[in-house]
C-alpha cells in the first residue's frame, strides 16, 4: 500500500469540509491581496484630488477588505483545526483496531515508550499535515495563479518575474527545507523515541531501579538523549535558515522588476494602475512563506508513515514466533512455564496465543509491562470487562490481596490513579494487572511474570492459587503461567525452559 493510500485511510479527513477550509483561506488572503490593491490606487487617486465621492467606493472597500480577512482567517481557522483533530482521532481509533487485529508479537515486541511515541506524536504528524502542508500548498497555489494572472492583464513581463519569484519561493526554497531537514529528522525521530523509551522506563519502574541503583542512570540517559535531539534539531535549522531567507530575497528581486516595469509604462498606463502593478507583488508572495514550513511538515508525515506502518508491519521475529511450537492447553490445565529472562517464555504464550486466537478457545495474554491509566481505579480495572459490577471488582482487588489497600483509599474505587503507574508501587501493579485478569472471561488466561516484585510469601501464594484449580479461576478455564521461580510442592504441568529447545510437558 502506498503512503498517500496509508495516510487516507488511516485519516480520512472530511474532503467538504478541507475544501471549505481552503477556500475560506484562499478568501482571506485573497482579501489581503484585494486589500493591498484597492489600496494603492486610493492612495494614488486621492493624491491627484478628485471629487470626494469618486473615492467612496474605494474607502468602503478597503474597510471591508481589511475586516473580512480577519474574519476569514479565523473561519478558516475553525474549519481546518476541526478537520485535523477529527482526523487525528479517527486515526488513533483505526489504528487501535489495526493494533488489535494484529498478531500479538508485533505489538509487544515494540517498548511502551515507543508505543507511546509512535500513537502519539507519529500520529500528531500525521494529522498536522492537512492544516500545515495541504491547507497552505492549495491556498498558495490559488492565490499565486490569480495574482500572476492580474499582474499579466497589465504587464507580461512583471508577471513573468513575479511568476519566477514565486516558483522561487514557493517549490525551490521548500524543497530545500524539506531535504534539509530530512535527515536531521530521522535521526531526531530515533532520538525521540529513545528519550521516550528511557522516560517511560523510569516512571514504570523507578522504585526497583533506585532499589537497584540504577535510577540515576536511566535519568542521565534520557537527559543525554533529550541533548542529542535538540542538537539535530538545531543542525536541521542551519541549512532551513536559507530557506527561509530565500522568500524575502524572491519578493524583493520581484517587486524590482515590477517597478521597473512601471517605469517603462508610465507614457502609456494610467498612474493608478502603475501603484497596484507595483504594490500587488508585495502581498503576493505572504501565501508562499509558509510553504518551507509546509515541506518541512510533509517530511516529518512520511518518517511518521513509517514509523506506523512499522508498528502493523510482521517482521522476522513474528515469523520466528509463528514458528514456536505452541502449547496444547486443554479445558482446566494449569501450567507453568519455568526459565530464566531470555528463555523464551514470553515467546511461548504469545505463540500460543496467536493459535488459540483462530479457535473457539481465544485466549487473554497478560503482559507484564501491561499499562496503567491516568484515571480511576475503577476505570483501570474495567478496560479488562466494561461490564463488571463494583462488587465483582471489589471482589477480584480482595482476590489479589489489594483489599486492604483499597479500603484506604480515600474515594475507594473512584480514586484517581494520578500518573497511572506513578501512583502506585511494583507489586500493587503487579496485583491489579492481576485482578484485570481475574475480571475476564477468556476460557484460556496466560500470565507473564503475574508475581514479579512481590514477597517470595505472597509470590508463593498467589503461584500457588493460580496454578490450583477452583482457587483463583474456575476450574473449566486453563491458566498457563510464565515465572522464573515455582513453590515447593505445587502440582501442576510444568514446562521447563532452561534447557535449550523446548522440552516437553511434564
Amino acid at each position: 500500500m502506498s503512503t498517500a493510500r496509508f495516510a487516507l485511510d488511516l485519516l480520512r479527513p472530511r474532503l467538504p469540509r478541507l475544501a471549505l477550509a481552503v477556500f475560506l483561506g484562499s478568501a482571506a488572503l485573497g482579501s489581503a491581496l484585494a486589500l493591498a490593491g484597492v489600496s494603492a490606487w486610493l492612495i494614488t487617486r486621492a493624491w491627484e484630488r478628485p471629487p470626494i465621492l469618486e473615492l467612496t467606493v474605494a474607502v468602503v472597500a478597503v474597510r471591508l477588505f481589511g475586516i473580512s480577512r480577519g474574519v476569514l482567517g479565523y473561519c478558516e481557522r475553525l474549519a481546518s483545526h476541526d478537520v485535523a483533530l477529527r482526523a487525528a482521532g479517527r486515526a488513533r481509533t483505526e489504528l487501535y483496531r489495526r493494533l488489535s487485529a494484529a498478531p500479538p508479537a508485533t505489538v509487544l515486541r515494540l517498548s511502551s515508550g515507543e508505543l507511546v511515541s509512535r500513537a502519539g506524536a507519529s500520529v500528531d504528524d500525521l494529522a498536522d499535515t492537512l492544516v500545515r502542508s495541504a491547507l497552505p500548498i492549495a491556498v498558495a497555489t490559488v492565490l499565486s495563479t490569480a495574482t500572476v494572472i492580474v499582474i499579466a492583464v497589465i504587464s507580461p513581463a512583471a508577471a513573468l518575474a513575479l511568476s519566477t519569484g514565486l516558483i522561487v519561493a514557493g517549490v525551490w526554497a521548500p524543497w530545500q527545507a524539506a531535504r534539509a531537514a530530512e535527515d536531521t529528522e530521522h535521526l531526531a525521530a530515533a532520538h525521540h523515541s529513545d528519550r521516550d523509551g528511557a522516560v517511560m522506563l523510569a516512571l514504570d519502574h523507578a522504585a526497583e531501579l533506585a532499589v537497584a541503583g540504577r535510577l540515576t542512570d536511566v535519568i542521565a540517559q534520557a537527559t543525554v538523549d533529550h541533548r542529542r535531539w535538540g542538537d539535530a534539531v538545531d543542525r536541521a535549522a542551519r541549512p532551513a535558515a536559507l530557506a527561509a531567507a530565500v522568500p524575502i530575497l524572491a519578493t524583493g528581486a520581484s517587486a524590482i522588476a515590477a517597478v521597473v516595469a512601471a517605469i517603462s509604462l508610465t507614457g502609456s498606463v494610467a498612474p493608478t494602475t502603475l501603484a497596484v502593478l507595483m504594490l500587488l507583488p508585495l502581498s503576493a508572495f505572504e501565501a508562499t512563506g509558509a510553504l518551507p514550513a509546509a515541506a518541512v511538515q510533509l517530511t516529518r508525515a512520511r518518517i511518521a508513515i513509517t514509523r506506523l506502518t512499522g508498528m502493523l508491519t510482521e517482521n522476522p521475529d513474528d515469523r520466528a514466533l509463528a514458528a514456536v511450537t505452541p502449547l496444547q492447553v486443554a479445558t482446566g490445565d494449569r501450567v507453568a512455564v519455568l526459565g530464566a529472562s531470555g528463555r523464551g517464555k514470553t515467546t511461548l504464550l504469545l505463540s500460543t496465543a496467536d493459535r488459540l486466537r483462530e479457535t473457539d478457545s481465544p485466549a487473554g495474554f497478560f503482559a507484564e509491562d501491561a499499562h496503567l491509566f491516568d484515571t480511576t481505579l475503577r476505570d483501570n480495572l474495567l478496560v479488562a470487562r466494561g461490564d463488571a459490577t463494583d462488587g465483582e471488582l471489589t471482589a477480584a482487588l480482595a482476590q489479589v490481596g489489594l483489599g486492604p489497600w483499597l479500603a484506604t483509599l480515600p474515594d475507594g474505587l473512584s480514586t484517581l490513579l494520578v500518573g497511572g503507574s506513578a501512583a502506585v508501587s511494583a507489586g500493587q501493579r503487579r496485583r491489579l494487572l492481576l485482578a484485570r485478569a481475574l475480571l475476564t472471561d477468556f476460557p484460556v488466561v496466560l500470565l507473564d511474570e503475574p508475581t514479579e516484585h512481590l514477597d517470595a510469601t505472597d509470590s508463593h501464594r498467589l503461584l500457588t492459587e493460580l496454578l490450583t484449580p477452583g482457587a483463583l479461576f474456575g476450574a473449566d478455564r486453563a491458566v498457563v503461567v510464565a515465572t522464573h521461580h515455582l513453590p515447593p510442592d505445587l502440582h501442576c504441568t510444568v514446562l521447563d525452559l532452561s534447557n535449550d529447545g523446548y522440552p516437553a510437558q511434564s
